[in-house]
C-alpha cells in the first residue's frame, strides 16, 4: 500500500518549496507519494488553508503546517505503515 500525502501549497511560497524539499527523504524512506495542490487554484482550498500554507495532510489528518515536523511525520508514517 502506497501512503499518499498531500501538500497544500502556493507557487510563490518559499516555505512551501522548503517543506516539499524537506519531505523528499521521508517520501523515499516510507515509499510514500506526494500530491501538491495549489490552494490559489481552488476557492474552497484557499478559504480553508489560506494563511496556513504549507499544510501537509494524510487524508483529512493534518500532520503539520508552516514547517515540516520531521519527527512527528516520521512517527505518523511509521504508525500507518
Amino acid at each position: 500500500m502506497v501512503i499518499e500525502l498531500t501538500l497544500m501549497s502556493r507557487s510563490y511560497c518559499h516555505l512551501c518549496h522548503d517543506m516539499e524539499a524537506a519531505l523528499a527523504p521521508l517520501l523515499h524512506e516510507f515509499g510514500a507519494s506526494l500530491s501538491v495542490l495549489d490552494v490559489d487554484a481552488d476557492p474552497a482550498l484557499e478559504a480553508k488553508y489560506d494563511e496556513l500554507v504549507p499544510v501537509l495532510l494524510h487524508g483529512d489528518t493534518e500532520l503539520c503546517h508552516y514547517f515540516l515536523d520531521e519527527a512527528k511525520t516520521r512517527e505518523y508514517l511509521a504508525g500507518i505503515r
